[in-house]
């Protein structure tokens, strides 16, 4: 099997890496973006601190959609595979767990209380489909040229901007379009701008100037969206670099191409990943520390309990702030 790594990007320069000592999977080599799908399948309790939401690929092996995913759909064509993990509209604060085994996507939870997302007015939830590429990985350790701020140690995060109101879990296959620098408590935390190949408007969508043209507003309320959401928990407003500008879709490939070679550094050992989890099912050689067996995988899927009617959300979810 030979090792792919993508060429250098002139525009943003990136960690030099040793030799890799893992060997990682070409999508040009199997095929992938013509073979693989992906199912979830939900354990615990909705809108409870069990609830787990697990991964399995087209084998009906456990995968981790942190690591296993392939980031491209694609590559050709740059089109990226987006593991969805907060729908449309709604509220509850859902992520891919990276310090679990598998990295289910669950509830982030503070002060032993779950997230949601307040509705800041005008907006309902979150204003887009949202989640992240998977393969990818926000180095803690790298200082951003552009934003002069480290990583958020997270997969890249992503803004679907389709017609469809997409399912939790969901593997969808995205176009990029830009992308938005964000400043969160210090941390970069980009939001890539990208729509659903299989939308309706994918095709008349191709840099992050068409949105402006075709969804005049969106932009600018993302941007509204971004920056005030944690206002109502007393937090101040977030930042952005580049004067709250979208870079165009060259740059953002660019920037997701920057985070993929991060997390083949991390993935491959040559980083400390400190608390994430990077045991994965289908990357790592079998006599790697990070090689996930099915049976680790299956004890891991059985450890959560069977999926069970969901408890109700809080009244407080609903409630509209005003600034």
């Amino acid at each position: 099997m030979r090792i792919v790594l993508p060429p250098a990007l002139p525009s943003r320069p990136l960690h030099r890496l040793t030799p890799l000592s893992a060997a990682i999977p070409h999508p040009s080599e199997t095929n992938l973006h013509l073979i693989m799908s992906f199912t979830a399948e939900e354990r615990g309790i909705p809108n409870s601190l069990s609830y787990r939401l697990f991964f399995k690929n087209s084998e009906g092996k456990h995968i981790s959609p942190f690591h296993d995913i392939p980031i491209y759909a694609n590559e050709a064509q740059n089109i990226f595979h987006m593991v969805v993990e907060v729908p449309r509209w709604t509220n509850a604060k859902m992520e891919i767990a990276t310090k679990d085994l598998l990295n289910p996507i669950k509830q982030d939870v503070k002060k032993g209380k779950l997230r949601y997302v307040a509705n800041v007015f005008p907006h309902k939830g979150y204003i887009w489909n949202y989640g992240a590429i998977p393969q990818t990985w926000e180095d803690p350790k790298h200082k951003d040229k552009d934003t002069g701020c480290h990583g958020d140690n997270d997969p890249i995060d992503v803004c679907e901007i389709g017609s469809k109101v997409c399912s939790r879990g969901e593997v969808i296959k995205v176009k990029v379009l830009g992308v938005l620098a964000m400043i969160d408590e210090g941390e970069t935390d980009w939001k890539v701008i990208a729509i659903n190949v299989e939308d309706p408007e994918a095709e008349e969508l191709n840099n992050i100037s068409d949105v402006q043209r075709l969804k005049p507003g969106y932009l600018q309320s993302s941007v509204d969206w971004f920056k005030r959401y944690k206002v109502p928990d007393g937090k101040p407003e977030n930042t952005f670099a580049f004067n709250e500008e979208f870079k165009d879709k060259d740059f953002a490939i660019d920037v997701i191409k920057s985070t993929h070679n991060f997390w083949k550094a991390l993935i491959c050992q040559q980083t400390d990943g400190g608390e994430l989890n990077c045991k994965n099912t289908c990357i790592s050689s079998s006599d790697s520390p990070l090689c996930c067996s099915v049976a680790e995988a299956k004890a891991a899927v059985g450890d959560a309990c069977p999926c069970e009617k969901e408890e109700p959300t809080p009244s407080s979810v609903d409630k509209w702030f005003y600034y």
